[in-house]
Formats: C-alpha cells, structure tokens, sequence
C-alpha cells in the first residue's frame, strides 16, 4: 500500500503566490509509483484538497484529514512547500506535532528559529560563524538613525526581520531614507533588523540530509541586474545564478564546511538553503531558510540536479527521511 503524502502550499503571507509555484513542482516530481499525492491549499479563507477535477473537498482541523465521497482519508506524512507564515515560522508544524503527523521539516522550534533572521544569528554567534554587523528594532521603538549608521555604516539593508523572498527589504545609502525603509519593512513585519553591507561574492549553498548523510550541495554564485537580490533578480530573471560557482577551491571548501558546521549547529535534519557574501575571503552568513523554494526558477532544486539528484530524488528522500524519523521515535 502507496504512503498518503499531503504536499501543503500557500500560506499567509506575501510569499503565498511563490509557495503554490513550489507545490505544483513537488506533487510534479514526486512518485506516483510510490506515493499517492493528494495537493492541499492552506489560505486564509479555506484549507483545501483539490483533486485532479479541481473539486475542492475541505480539510477537517480537528485531526488534518479529509472526506472524499465516503472515505475519510489521513495522510501518512505532509510535504511542507510553504514559504513563510506560517509553514516556514514553525506554528503550522507545532500544530502537526500536536497531532502526530509526521512532516518533512524541521521541529517547529528550528523552523521559528532560523526563520527569525537575528535570533538566528544570536544562536549562533557561540560558534563562531561570521556574520554582518546589525541593529535591531522593535515596532514602537525609537529610530536613532544617527547611532544606527554609527553602528552598520553606509550603504545598509533594511530587512523584515521575519519574511523570506525579499519582501520588506531595502537597500540605503543615505541616513536620510533610513526611516522610510524601516517603515516599509514594518509594512512586513513588527521586528527590523539593520545590516551593513557586505561588499563581496555573494553565495548560496543547499545542504540536505540525503540517504542518511549530510550533503552539502554544488555551491551558487549569485550575480544580480539590480542593486542587490531582489525579489525581481529571484523571481523574474534578473540575475544570474551560476552553479558552480566561480570561486576558488579554497573559497568553496570554506564556504561549505561553514554552510555544513551551521547545518549540524541548528541540527537541521531536512532541506535547507543559506546565503553568504565573501568579505575579505571570509563567507558571511546573511540568513538560512528550510523551505527554500522549489521551483523551476529556484536555486536549491538547480544545485541538485547539479550534483546528479533529480527532483523525484530530492522531494522523495525527504519523505522517506520524514518517516524514518517517525520510525525510529
């Protein structure tokens, strides 16, 4: 008997339209010889299983199943593609927790952890991981622009501290516009978090749990048309994302034995992205996301196939990894 698989896409927030692109890709790729996949819309309005006919057919909170005809299907595991809240800040998989449902990600507290960028990066300052100088701000709090640069200099990015995708980020080159960027981020998220810029080879190196080992995948370099990697240069095509990157041997062995010593850190059991820039030969951690995107366009599914891991191999060691975790429990 085929394991039932409820690949969830949508979500809340602005990255929503960028989540059901990675859902479509993963109920593509998945098996169907192994699995039967059954496609689930979490909306603010409605949380759905479209079927083939695209008939809606509602999902029962209460216990995450769903009643087709007769039947009352549960699934065997759920294949987390949503970006952003709340599949990617760790409140949906408390809920799968809760129930007992196995799912692919990570816990819900590595999953609220490395989606908030700065708490991330206090965890992980111990550990001596290189990261950027940054200023913190809550909603409400006093902008002391001129201590700010102080700290971060100029140029600095302006980020949401929890949304992915580039959403609510700006980058400054005048004290004068800080103000009006921190705004925009707030339009994202009550908690801003101030960089300096790092003026280097931006990177992007994938490491996944892969047949029981960790592996960190062919390393990006990431070379945008615009002023830095937008939400443009992401999505649509303004940017060259080359694999492998063109660094030196030194460079790549640097940047993955960083990306690999954050991985096991965090202990990160499942599909993970995180970006660097290089800053005097040193890699920088920027962020690390655990729903990277999944898309044709998106970095992590390219460096897998780069490293000869086809789609149907990736989205279905994850869900194996998922129920050999929930086996050995």
């Amino acid at each position: 008997m085929k394991n039932r698989v409820a690949v969830i896409m949508g979500g809340y927030s602005s990255e929503y339209q960028i989540s059901l692109k990675s859902g479509a890709i993963v109920c593509q790729n998945l098996s169907n010889d192994k699995y039967d996949i059954y496609p689930v819309y979490i909306l603010k309005d409605k949380w759905v299983y479209i079927d083939d006919e695209k008939r809606e057919f509602p999902i029962d909170k209460s216990d995450f199943s769903v009643h087709i005809n007769e039947d009352k299907i549960k699934f065997d595991v759920v294949f987390n593609a949503i970006h952003g809240h709340p599949g990617e800040d760790g409140i949906l998989v408390a809920y799968f927790e809760l129930l007992g449902i196995t799912h692919t990600s990570e816990t819900a507290y590595q999953m609220g952890l490395t989606f908030n960028k700065r708490d991330c990066l206090s965890v992980l300052n111990p550990y001596d991981i290189p990261h950027a100088k940054s200023f913190y701000l809550n909603k409400g709090d006093r902008i002391d622009s001129k201590k700010i640069i102080e700290i971060v200099g100029l140029p600095c990015f302006v980020k949401a501290n929890r949304a992915g995708s580039s959403y609510g980020i700006t980058k400054i080159y005048e004290e004068s516009k800080l103000q009006e960027a921190i705004y925009f981020a707030y339009k994202e998220d009550d908690e801003v978090l101030i960089e300096e810029y790092l003026d280097g080879i931006e990177i992007s190196v994938g490491v996944i749990t892969y047949q029981g080992e960790i592996k960190v995948l062919p390393v990006t370099e990431i070379v945008s048309e615009n002023d830095f990697f937008d939400f443009e240069a992401k999505y649509l095509g303004k940017s060259q994302e080359i694999t492998p990157a063109r660094i030196s041997a030194d460079q790549e062995n640097a940047v993955k034995k960083i990306a690999k010593k954050v991985y096991k850190t965090l202990g990160l059991k499942g599909i993970s992205r995180a970006e660097y820039i290089f800053k005097n030969g040193i890699p920088h951690l920027l962020e690390i996301n655990t729903v990277p995107g999944l898309t044709d366009e998106s970095i992590l599914p390219k460096q897998a196939r780069a490293a000869g891991i086809s789609l149907e191999e990736l989205f279905g060691n994850a869900v194996e990894n998922a129920l050999t975790i929930t086996n050995h429990k």
